[in-house]
């Protein structure tokens, strides 16, 4: 690096740090400290490493940035001014009613392909990015991720790191910007760069430690990323949180919050610049690679034939990887039991393995659909709550991800409530614009599981680990929203989903012995629930029962309630009401009084 590089990184550096104490200064809330101290680190790599098509942001052949310290957004946003892609007007936009640059990214922005500010988030789908592109898109294109110190303490990190490590994923660098001061007080190992070398290299990682303030050592630590084979690497830099502004220097208690004068902090820093950075498009075109599509055939299954719903799931999902090429699986070590097995036996180069991790697995899932990918992660429903988090921050990136949670309920039987999902429909039902769907045999499960791929946000579907019977034929069709009426009677409507649809026929039987008439309606759409037919057999039949394998709480029955608000009629919810145990599937049913039986006696306790 000559002389006049040496000072252009400078003073590029200089006008990070300005545009994100300015940036802060207007909106009058932010971080700007913490962006001042990778200012140097992201100046070198915007001029001097990062691979990218400014006219064309969505070129598959581009390097993905994503910052995990997603708080250091001015940072961001100053770059891609740096860039030509956002005016100094609207940097000065930031935080404001209406303006894409968020207080933490979005993929509203160029460049930003998922949501970050839940600190532990961006690495994680920085391994799916990187994975996507070797084994997916087999591009030769670079991931780079921003992290800070504090950061480290999450433990979806070190999924990360291990996951990477593992893979072997060299096209994937992390930048740690360590600037010894988090939130509240000093971070876990300060500055003592070795500390986080060590750990690092355990898992596998080239490390190198530098002075994260020398554009020189930078230059060369990005470099030797990119050169590097058969392993990741980590720049671990040693930075001072607020640099450049004796006001804030590595002085606690400025985080998150805008200089108190901004102006004296602007003149220390020789005030405002106006840079622009020719940047280096990437070597060549970028064709992501893609799998052939074929025709669909979904699995069929012959009325009254026990199948369990996971056993259909698997096999569906395995036909539609036949069909569409975009489809990838991901599973969490749990493979031979939620089926997803078959998928990876019919299309082993699309199936991944995430060991029980599964944070990184979603996050991963998250950085796959970025690249246009169809992901599909499966594991127990009870396990998906390990990753809740990073669903949401999914939802919050405007992710496409289809979720499958097996084992749901205490139909499972003997392996006890460790291993029952009985709060998962709540939970994805309380995810924004999400879909929830309960299928209870496997004919609905193989279509349900194909029409997920064509629909929206965030898909969850659960499964059943025993078997039932067959009650649909392979031609039928199930839209979301809707809902099937079994049964039809005049004097209650009973509505359930999953397992519960079998208990409910069979107390429709029962019933009938006592001379009393019921509607039966399966809800396998839980989310979202507006059918008209289900409000209007509440309405006419004047009662409703709804039982569920699921807690009281979020599930089914409040999903009832929810579709019959501007219909009111009295309910009563059937549910898992107490703690379970170990014990067979019918007696689980029973002791939860959600059994046929049950079910009789409520319909019979809600007749004059």
């Amino acid at each position: 690096m000559d002389e006049l590089d040496y000072r252009f990184l400078c003073e590029l550096a200089a006008q990070l740090r300005v545009d994100s104490v300015r940036a802060a200064a207007a909106a009058g809330s932010g971080h700007p400290t913490s962006s001042m101290s990778a200012a140097e680190l992201m100046a070198v790599l915007l001029a001097r490493q990062l691979r990218v098509d400014v006219e064309n942001p969505a070129d598959p052949a581009n390097d993905h940035l994503v910052f995990s310290k997603g708080h250091a957004s001015p940072l961001l946003y100053a770059m891609l001014k740096a860039m030509g892609v956002v005016s100094d007007e609207e940097l000065l936009t930031f935080r404001r009613r209406g303006s894409r640059l968020e207080g933490h990214p979005t993929p509203d922005v160029p460049f930003v392909d998922v949501a970050t500010g839940s600190l532990g988030f961006g690495l994680p789908v920085g391994v799916g990015l990187a994975l996507a592109a070797r084994r997916l898109d087999r591009l030769p294109n670079h991931v780079w991720v921003l992290c800070g110190d504090s950061e480290l303490a999450e433990g979806s990190m070190w999924e990360a790191f291990e996951h990477a490590g593992h893979e072997g994923l060299n096209n994937l660098t992390v930048i740690v910007d360590v600037n010894r001061l988090g939130q509240r007080g000093p971070t876990r190992h300060g500055w003592d760069l070795a500390a986080y070398a060590a750990r690092l290299g355990a898992f596998g990682w080239h490390t190198i430690e530098i002075d994260g303030h020398d554009p020189g050592q930078i230059d060369f630590a990005l470099a030797d990323a990119r050169a590097t084979r058969r392993r990741p690497t980590a720049i671990i830099a040693r930075t001072c949180k607020g640099r450049g502004v004796s006001a804030v220097e590595d002085r606690e208690g400025k985080h998150g919050k805008p200089l108190a004068d901004a102006e004296q902090a602007l003149g220390e820093l020789g005030g405002p610049r106006s840079l622009t950075v020719p940047m280096t498009p990437p070597a060549s075109q970028g064709v992501p690679y893609r799998y052939a599509d074929g025709p669909l055939v979904l699995p069929k299954y012959e009325l009254g034939e026990e199948v369990a719903t996971r056993t259909a799931f698997g096999e569906a999902l395995a036909a539609l990887g036949t069909a569409r090429g975009d489809v990838v699986a991901l599973d969490g070590e749990v493979a031979d039991s939620t089926k997803l097995e078959t998928f990876a036996e019919a299309h082993p180069e699309r199936f991944f393995e995430f060991y029980i991790a599964e944070q990184q697995m979603v996050a991963a899932a998250t950085g796959m659909q970025a690249r246009g990918w169809t992901p599909y992660v499966a594991t127990f429903a009870a396990f998906l709550t390990r990753a809740y988090d990073f669903v949401r921050m999914a939802a919050v990136s405007r992710a496409g991800l289809c979720l499958v949670g097996s084992h749901g309920g205490v139909s499972i039987g003997e392996d006890g409530p460790s291993q029952m999902g009985l709060e998962d429909l709540a939970a994805f039902r309380a995810v924004h614009g999400s879909t929830v769907l309960y299928p209870c045999d496997a004919n609905q499960t193989a279509r349900l599981v194909a029409d997920m791929a064509g629909l929206e946000g965030i898909r969850y579907l659960r499964t059943t680990r025993g078997e039932t019977p067959v009650i649909y034929g392979p031609d039928e069709e199930f839209p979301v929203g809707g809902c099937k009426v079994l049964r039809t009677g005049g004097q209650a409507t009973i509505v359930a989903a999953g397992v519960t649809v079998h208990e409910a026929l069979a107390a429709a039987d029962l019933l009938a012995g006592d001379g009393v008439s019921v509607t039966v309606i399966d809800a396998y759409s839980v989310k979202p629930l507006d059918s008209p037919e289900l409000v209007a057999m509440a309405t006419a039949t004047g009662r409703v029962v709804t039982v569920e394998d699921h807690w009281p709480e979020g599930g089914l029955g409040d999903a009832v309630l929810s579709a019959l608000a501007e219909n009111p009629v009295p309910v009563r919810k059937l549910a898992v009401a107490r703690m379970p145990g170990s014990a067979g599937s019918a007696d689980q049913l029973r002791d939860a009084g959600i059994d046929r039986t049950a079910i009789r006696e409520a319909v019979l306790a809600m007749l004059p």
